[in-house]
């Protein structure tokens, strides 16, 4: 077969709607996985669950780990590579508590924040130069947490903190990944799922509750579906624009809410839908707002 030649036409653009298909998909699956954590939390400790996650994650990949395990021996920076795996254990193990404390659609919400949260800290522990139009949306952003969890109405519990704590430690893990840059993408993902099942091992043994035959399926289906929406995930992002799938992400609350309802009788507040709407819009505003005050201070004369 011959290679193509510099003159070929491009290959035809991934159609949105395809694109988009496959993140759907990843909703539905993640959504899924969400609503059995949160039945099972109630027998199960989150770090547990996320231990026997990570578990069925490490079997789908052993082969890329055999394969590269020269690599995964011979790091040049361990102490970085377990450093983000610690954040990302923290955060996974804190969201799984939340989703067993907490309505689906809030703890959706509060994961909404995560983007607003990262550009603070990217300025703060990298030096990324943040303009005052992004701090202004951050503000707005943090203004519709409030009205999402209503501190006169909803009263403090670990559930929220599980969940805010959720955000801070999935952030840290974002900006640690950053100061990877140079590593080789499968090594940190193939370290990620291998350092996961490591780093909440012996805390999961410390508070194991044993799991039952029949209760072995569902366990399991939360690794499973895990895998399944990473892998739709890539398969949208992988071809096509990030700017053009995000602002369909942001109907994972849909699928929680829904979810929540159907199977938990939880009904999303006008408070939550109206919290979550000023969250997500502050998000997706923040970058065209910046755009036309850059592009409107460009076209000033002198």
């Amino acid at each position: 077969m011959a290679a193509p030649s510099e003159t070929d036409p491009p290959p035809p653009p991934i159609p949105l709607w395809r694109s988009a298909g496959w993140l759907l998909l990843d909703m539905a699956l993640v959504t899924t996985m969400q609503a059995i954590v949160k039945a099972e939390g109630e027998t199960y400790p989150a770090v547990q669950l996320v231990f026997l996650r990570s578990i069925v994650g490490l079997a789908s990949v052993a082969p890329l780990v055999w394969r590269h395990r020269a690599k995964l021996t011979n790091l040049s920076n361990i102490r970085g590579h377990l450093t983000r795996v610690g954040f990302n254990s923290i955060a996974l193990t804190f969201n799984f508590a939340a989703f067993a404390a907490l309505p689906l659609a809030l703890v959706t919400a509060i994961g909404f924040t995560r983007p607003l949260v990262l550009l603070v800290m990217a300025a703060l522990m990298l030096g990324e130069s943040v303009s005052r139009t992004r701090y202004v949306f951050t503000a707005i952003g943090f203004i519709g947490v409030v009205v999402m969890v209503r501190p006169d109405a909803i009263p403090w519990n670990m559930g929220l903190a599980a969940a805010f704590g959720s955000v801070f430690f999935g952030s840290l893990a974002v900006i640690q990944t950053r100061r990877l840059a140079g590593e080789d993408t499968v090594v940190l993902m193939l370290f990620y799922t291998v350092g996961l099942s490591v780093l909440t091992a012996i805390p999961a043994a410390v508070v194991w509750v044993p799991v039952p035959w029949s209760e072995a399926p569902n366990v399991i289906l939360v690794g499973v579906l895990a895998q399944l929406g990473q892998y739709c995930w890539l398969q949208a992002y992988q071809k096509q624009e990030a700017r053009l799938l995000a602002p369909i992400g942001y109907l994972s609350i849909v699928f929680s809410g829904l979810a929540g309802w159907v199977f938990f009788g939880e009904i999303p507040s006008p408070a939550l839908c109206l919290g979550a709407a000023i969250v997500v819009l502050a998000t997706v505003l923040a970058t065209p707002a910046e755009r036309w005050l850059q592009n409107k201070r460009a076209s000033r004369p002198g």
